[in-house]
C-alpha cells in the first residue's frame, strides 16, 4: 500500500497511518513483544548506537508496534514526532519535567486533574521549580503571572471536571512573546474536536487510556510536538527514565484508533442530549457542556473546537448526599473515575479525582459537594436519559 498519509482524512489515517508490515504481510498490525533486537555485526551495533544506522535498539527506547502507534497519532494530530508512554500521567510528567530545571518558573491553570495539580504544586517545588496557579480562563491572569524565569505554561482545555475552556491561541501568543513553551492536555476534546498545535501550542499530551483506547482495556499516554523539541528535550529524558509504553498496549491502542471517530461522534451526540435534559431538571442547579450556548466560554468553544465533548459536568442542588443517592440509583451508567469509555460513567470529583484538594481549592476550580462528572458512552440515548431520570428521582 502506498503511504499518502499527508493527503488522508482523519478516518483514513486512523486505520492505515504508520502501518509497518512484516514479511508475512499481516492485515492487523503485528505485536512485537520483544525487549531487545539483534544486529548483523558488532559494527552494525556500534553504528546504530551512534545514530548512524536506523533501527531499533531496545524496547524501552523504541519498538516497532509502539512506533506504529506514535506515527498514527502524529498523522491525526498533525505533529512531527511523538513518544508514547505507559500512562497519561507519565506523558504529563515527562512533557513538563524534561525541559525544566531548578530556578525555572511554571504557570499552570488552576483547574487541573488532581494528579496534574500534584505534579505542579507538590513535585516541582521539591526540585526547585517555582510554580504559579492562575484562572485559566483569564488571559490577564496568565499575563500577570509571568516572571523573568517563566519557561512553561500548562493547561487542560476543556478542564477536568468542570469543562472550562481556555483560549489556547491567545495563551500561545503570550507564551511565544516571552520565549516559553505551552503544553496542552487535550484529553477532554480529543484530537478530533480540537487541535492545539494548530492553535499555537508547542506540546500536546493525551491519556490514551481515555478515548483512544476508549473501551476500558489498557493504560497509555502520548506526547506530541515538533521533532526538534522532542530530540533536544524529551528524547534523553524518555530514554533514561523509562516511561515507555508496552507493545501490547500500543497494539490495543492502535485498534482503538481505528474506531475513534465513530465512538466520539456517538458519545458527543449522547452528551449533548444528556446536557439538554439535565439543564431542564429541577434538581440540577448547574450544567456545563461546551456544546451549549450557555457555556461560560461559548465564543471560544465556537472558535477553537469542532464539537462539544463527550462529557457533561452538572451540580445537584442538595449536595453530596443527593449526588451519592443519584450515583447509587443508576442502573446503566457505572460509577468510575475513568472517562471516554464505550460505557457511560459518572464520578463525584470532590471525593475521588480531586479529593486531595482542600475546600477552597475545590471551590476555586468550580467543584462543589454536588458536582458530578458524566462521561457518555455508546448506549442508546433514550436509555441513558431514562436512567438519569429514574436516578434523579431518588437524589
Amino acid at each position: 500500500m502506498t503511504d499518502n498519509s499527508d493527503d488522508w482524512k482523519p478516518q483514513t489515517a486512523l486505520v492505515h497511518g504508520g502501518t509497518l508490515r512484516s514479511q508475512f504481510g499481516e492485515t492487523s498490525e503485528a505485536i512485537y513483544l520483544t525487549q531487545g533486537f539483534l544486529y548483523e555485526s558488532a559494527q552494525a551495533a556500534e553504528a546504530r548506537f551512534k545514530g548512524e544506522e536506523p533501527g531499533f535498539i531496545y524496547s524501552r527506547y523504541a519498538n516497532p508496534t509502539v512506533d506504529m502507534f506514535e506515527k498514527r497519532v502524529c498523522a491525526l494530530e498533525g505533529a512531527e514526532d511523538a513518544r508514547a508512554t505507559a500512562s497519561g500521567m507519565a506523558a504529563v510528567s515527562a512533557a513538563l519535567l524534561c525541559s525544566l530545571k531548578a530556578g525555572d518558573h511554571v504557570v499552570a491553570a488552576r483547574a487541573l486533574f488532581g494528579s496534574c495539580r500534584w505534579v505542579v504544586e507538590t513535585l516541582m517545588p521539591r526540585y526547585g521549580i517555582e510554580t504559579t496557579l492562575v484562572d485559566g480562563a483569564s488571559l490577564e491572569a496568565w499575563e500577570g503571572a509571568v516572571r523573568p524565569n517563566t519557561k512553561l505554561f500548562f493547561l487542560e482545555s476543556p478542564t477536568n471536571p468542570t469543562l472550562e475552556v481556555c483560549d489556547i491561541a491567545a495563551i500561545a501568543r503570550l507564551t511565544n512573546g516571552i520565549g516559553a513553551r505551552l503544553v496542552v492536555d487535550n484529553v477532554f476534546a480529543t484530537p478530533l474536536l480540537q487541535k492545539p498545535l494548530e492553535l499555537g501550542a508547542h506540546v500536546v499530551v493525551y491519556s490514551a487510556t481515555k478515548h483512544i483506547d476508549g473501551q476500558g482495556r489498557c493504560l497509555g499516554g502520548v506526547i506530541l510536538s515538533d521533532k526538534e523539541w522532542i530530540d533536544e528535550h524529551l528524547h534523553d529524558y524518555f530514554r533514561h527514565t523509562g516511561p515507555s509504553l508496552s507493545p501490547f498496549n500500543a497494539w490495543t491502542l492502535l485498534k482503538g484508533l481505528e474506531t475513534l471517530p465513530l465512538r466520539v461522534r456517538q458519545q458527543m451526540e449522547n452528551a449533548a442530549r444528556a446536557a439538554d435534559y439535565l439543564a431542564e431538571h429541577p434538581k440540577v442547579s448547574r450544567v456545563v457542556y461546551p456544546g451549549r450556548k450557555d457555556h461560560p466560554q461559548a465564543e471560544i468553544v465556537a472558535r477553537q473546537m469542532k464539537g462539544g465533548s463527550t462529557l457533561v459536568c452538572f451540580d445537584l442542588k442538595d449536595g453530596k448526599e443527593a449526588a451519592f443517592a443519584f450515583e447509587n440509583a443508576l442502573k446503566i451508567i457505572g460509577i468510575s473515575n475513568n472517562l471516554g469509555d464505550a460505557k457511560s460513567l459518572v464520578t463525584h470529583p470532590a471525593t475521588t479525582t480531586h479529593k486531595n484538594l482542600d475546600d477552597d481549592a475545590r471551590a476555586q476550580a468550580g467543584i462543589g459537594p454536588g458536582t458530578l462528572r458524566l462521561s457518555l458512552g455508546l448506549e442508546d440515548a433514550e436509555d441513558l436519559i431514562k436512567d438519569l431520570d429514574q436516578a434523579l428521582q431518588r437524589a
